[in-house]
């Protein structure tokens, strides 16, 4: 199934291309008018309530930036969603696959047939909210220890068991008996302490690994499990030190460490959280793509978002717009992944790809977001109003 669906993805990829949507900027399709758009098909559906937010139907003209969107783009999250959708998105995987060689018109029309947008709000009706993200980094690593790589990437532990606490940060690094439980499950070496803490926060990377005979392969390492310890921010920390340049991340937290190494420790240690990987081959399909969130799809450069699912659920499409002094976004996502920061009705975490580039993005976002859920018109209960 999933070498089955890379191959799938990876054919539409190449068609779309050849048809020339390019995923780069592009000129803005030409505006349809009001009267003409298939968007206000029927009355209005009732309000759908979920534990942490309310959902309230919307026209769709009322989405920002609906009509100039790369449907093509967004076709490939759509097609990733497909290979584990939710029970309410199941029925619509046919047409997904069906329309992925379409014209952007012919999915535009078909998704604003079936598909009734909702204003996600708080249960108090708050609409704004706060949209920050993240990536996939890519490091150096060995096998082995050595003179300049000497910090750990673990599996999980002997004893681990899910939902119960283990030791925390500080304990792993001091106690014998959390040491004895992670000895063997060395996954690779990694030169800076800061580059470890970057892959724990992540929650999953890339890694370029020498091996004995000198090839060198590159890996991924998945996210496996936590201590289950509570997650604090390193530079929130910094700042209550009175450290006043964090906000690129990891340069001014490495500059921070470079200057105080007799702190790194104890700012390591600000973050009780540690997380454990397991390791996964990486062909060259699967490179084309992100990991996998925690929906189990493997995350779209750009079209993927981690959400409370108390509030979305995973495989949800999603309308998402956010203005902010790093980016201008209005376009279709999926919800794909949680994380442990992010939590309310309208809260999200952009996927900006892997690399440097994309890590270099995600350290800058952190600005308004407002949500729109995408659910099918065949599951919207009828307005008693």
């Amino acid at each position: 199934m999933k070498k089955a669906f890379l191959w799938q993805a990876a054919a539409f990829v190449i068609v779309a291309m050849l048809a020339g949507c390019s995923f780069g900027p592009r000129p803005m399709p030409p505006s349809v008018p009001p009267a003409e758009r298939p968007s206000d098909l029927g009355p209005l559906t009732g309000s759908l309530a979920h534990p942490k937010s309310r959902w309230v139907p919307v026209q769709w003209a009322d989405l920002p930036g609906v009509e100039q969107d790369a449907m093509h783009e967004a076709w490939i999250a759509l097609m990733a969603n497909c290979q584990r959708p939710n029970a309410a998105f199941a029925p619509l995987c046919g047409d997904v696959r069906r329309l992925a060689i379409g014209g952007e018109e012919e999915q535009r029309r078909w998704m604003t047939e079936r598909l009734q947008p909702y204003r996600v709000e708080s249960l108090a009706g708050q609409s704004d909210g706060q949209l920050t993200s993240y990536y996939e980094p890519v490091f150096d690593a060995t096998r082995q220890p050595t003179a300049t790589h000497s910090v750990p990437l673990h599996a999980l532990p002997a004893g681990w068991a899910p939902r119960r606490a283990w030791y925390t940060r500080q304990q792993i690094d001091t106690l014998p008996e959390a040491q004895a439980a992670l000895r063997g499950r060395e996954i690779a070496w990694l030169a800076d302490p800061i580059d470890m803490m970057m892959l724990h926060i992540q929650g999953s990377g890339r890694l370029r690994i020498v091996e004995a005979d000198g090839a060198q392969r590159i890996v991924r390492v998945a996210f496996a499990g936590t201590n289950e310890q509570p997650y604090r921010s390193v530079q929130q920390w910094l700042q209550r030190q009175g450290a006043t340049n964090v906000s690129r991340w990891p340069e001014d937290t490495k500059a921070w460490a470079a200057q105080n190494p007799q702190r790194v420790r104890e700012l390591l240690w600000s973050n009780p959280r540690y997380v454990f990987f397991r390791e996964e081959p990486l062909s060259e399909l699967e490179a084309a793509f992100g990991p996998r969130g925690a929906q189990g799809v493997p995350l779209t450069a750009g079209r993927s978002i981690a959400v409370d699912r108390d509030s979305i659920p995973y495989g949800t499409p999603v309308w998402l717009a956010s203005t902010g002094p790093t980016v201008q976004l209005a376009k279709l996502v999926v919800a794909q992944d949680t994380g442990s920061a992010i939590l309310g009705a309208v809260r999200a975490d952009y996927f900006a790809g892997t690399g440097a580039d994309a890590g270099r993005l995600a350290a800058r976002v952190n600005q308004p977001l407002r949500l729109w859920a995408l659910w099918p018109r065949e599951l919207a209960p009828v307005s008693k109003n």
